[in-house]
C-alpha cells in the first residue's frame, strides 16, 4: 500500500496476460478473475484493519474484514487528446491520454454478491487517463 496526501494506493500483482496495452493507439485493457481480497467495509476500517474510528467525530465502529472475491474488466480505448510534461526542475516527463473507458466488475462474498451493468455505459465514464511517464532514477533529460 502507498499513501500520500490525497490517495490510498494498493499494489496488487497480476499475471502479464491480465494485461494489455498499444499504447500508440491509446488501447489498453486490464482483467482480473476471482482475485482475493478483502473486504473492510468501509474506508475508516480498511486504514485501522479493522479497528474502525471510535472517537468523535468518526465515531466508526470495527468491523472484522471478511474474504471476497473481485472480478474487473477495464478498457480504455481511443484518444482523445494528447499531452506532453516535461519536468526538469522535479525530474519528470511523461506522456498521457485521454481517452475513453470501461468497467465491468463484481464481488463476491458468502451470502452477498454485486455486479455493475454488462455491458458497461461508455458514457458513464467522465475522464480517463492512460500514461507513460520517468521520474527519479529512471528519468533523463
Amino acid at each position: 500500500m502507498h499513501i500520500d496526501r490525497n490517495h490510498v494506493f494498493w499494489m496488487v500483482p497480476v499475471s502479464h496476460d491480465a494485461v494489455e496495452v498499444d499504447f500508440a493507439s491509446g488501447h489498453a485493457r486490464l482483467r482480473l478473475r476471482g482475485l482475493d481480497v478483502f473486504d473492510d467495509h468501509d474506508l475508516a476500517n480498511s486504514l485501522t484493519q479493522g479497528l474502525g474510528i471510535p472517537i468523535a467525530p468518526f465515531n466508526q465502529p470495527g468491523v472484522f474484514p471478511v474474504r471476497a472475491k473481485v472480478s474487473v474488466d477495464v478498457e480504455w480505448n481511443g484518444i482523445k487528446e494528447a499531452a506532453e510534461i516535461d519536468n526538469m526542475g522535479q525530474t519528470f516527463k511523461g506522456t498521457f491520454l485521454s481517452t475513453n473507458a470501461t468497467i465491468v466488475w463484481s464481488s463476491e462474498q458468502e451470502g452477498f454478491h454485486f455486479e455493475s451493468d454488462n455491458p458497461a455505459d461508455p458514457n458513464a465514464n467522465k475522464v480517463s487517463v492512460l500514461g507513460r511517464e520517468k521520474n527519479g532514477v529512471f528519468f533523463s533529460g
